[in-house]
């Protein structure tokens, strides 16, 4: 069969971009198909397949790519996939509006739909999301969101939490397969050291502010691996018990996950890769408690919840955390992680395979 990949844009290597690369192993001739690439900004193994951008490729900027939301409709349907037998798209954004040929089949697995127009307006776009014109785009965006959700063969959701939002948002089905880590990758110590850790973007979701003055509070050692567009606000936030390490490299990041106390993980996310990186270094993680932490934490096993997204709960948290450190189990913790590692995930994407439609290679 003649495969083509659909992802939203390439401009960097993020969860997202691992499952992209997974699917490019298992389909080692497909050709991929995206909004706009950056070149150099993903793997040596994406990098090397043929890519086809849309006409936003020349408009495209890393600073405000996201400001061309209302044309990417228009630019996911403007891709021609018509020669290919099987078309999957790779969807938190626009992906999943490729239009395949007539016959052919389209499998989406699906990050989630498009959170800033249905549920997440203000965490995006703050006030202005409920003000004239950006109202009147996302309404333009849900109807065509929507409606494009029928060219869809199959969906597979990231977790329990996003199958949800397919149903509500599309009414539609969808299979649940989690994302991965390569657990092999990721090693622990035996003694943790004296702080607590961030690894995150900086966007306003995220709630890194959350954290920051939490440890203010408590003066409380963190460190906080990532940038973003938030980082100017959070270092105005930031104590001395605070320090900013910037981005850092995988191999780097995985050194600090594996010494800290515990991971802070303050936003409400549709799974998160970065507290499955953090138990597959046998540290536990403080989770906010919603969206897709609840699937992959146990509570007083591999971390704790803080109830609600407030500086007081979590400050609660971390008070009983730091009497209790010694009833984590790094072995158990990291025993836990393994039934999400890549191998188990291959093995379910090409279980799916066969049975949707058959010979596939």
């Amino acid at each position: 069969m003649k495969v083509a990949l659909v992802h939203d844009w390439l401009t960097g290597m993020r969860g997202g971009e691992r499952v992209l690369e997974a699917f490019c192993e298992l389909f080692p001739e497909a050709e991929i198909f995206t909004l706009f690439h950056f070149k150099g900004s993903v793997s040596s193994l994406i990098e090397s397949r043929k890519i086809h951008t849309s006409f936003l490729q020349g408009l495209a900027n890393k600073k405000w790519y996201r400001y061309l939301l209302p044309l990417m409709p228009a630019a996911i349907e403007s891709l021609n996939v018509k020669k290919f037998d099987l078309v999957i798209s790779l969807n938190h954004c626009v992906a999943k509006g490729i239009k395949p040929a007539s016959g052919a089949r389209h499998i989406c697995y699906c990050f989630s739909p498009m959170r800033y127009i249905w549920d997440r307006q203000e965490d995006y776009f703050g006030r202005q999301a409920n003000r004239f014109p950006v109202s009147s785009i996302f309404s333009y965006l849900r109807r065509w969101d929507r409606l494009s959700s029928s060219g869809v063969n199959h969906f597979v959701a990231i977790s329990q939490f996003v199958a949800k939002r397919i149903e509500r948002c599309y009414n539609q089905k969808s299979e649940l397969i989690y994302p991965f880590i390569e657990t092999s990758l990721f090693h622990k110590r035996n003694e943790p050291g004296d702080y607590y850790l961030v690894v995150s973007a900086f966007a306003p979701y995220k709630r890194i502010d959350v954290a920051i003055e939490a440890c203010n509070h408590l003066k409380l050692p963190l460190k906080i691996i990532g940038n973003g567009q938030e980082e100017a606000r959070l270092r105005k936030l930031a104590g001395r018990t605070v320090e900013f390490l910037g981005w850092q490299p995988d191999e780097v990041a995985r050194q600090y996950l594996s010494g800290c106390k515990a991971l802070l993980f303050c936003g409400m996310e549709d799974f998160g890769i970065v507290p499955l990186e953090a138990m597959a270094s046998g540290r536990p993680v403080i989770a906010f408690g919603a969206g897709g932490a609840l699937e992959t934490l146990i509570s007083g096993q591999t971390g704790e919840f803080f109830p609600q997204q407030t500086v007081d709960s979590l400050v609660r948290v971390l008070l009983r955390f730091e009497g209790e450190m010694y009833k984590f189990d790094s072995s158990v913790i990291r025993q836990h992680v393994a039934k999400f590692d890549k191998l188990i995930f291959m093995g379910k994407i090409k279980s799916f395979f066969s049975r949707t439609i058959g010979n596939y290679a």
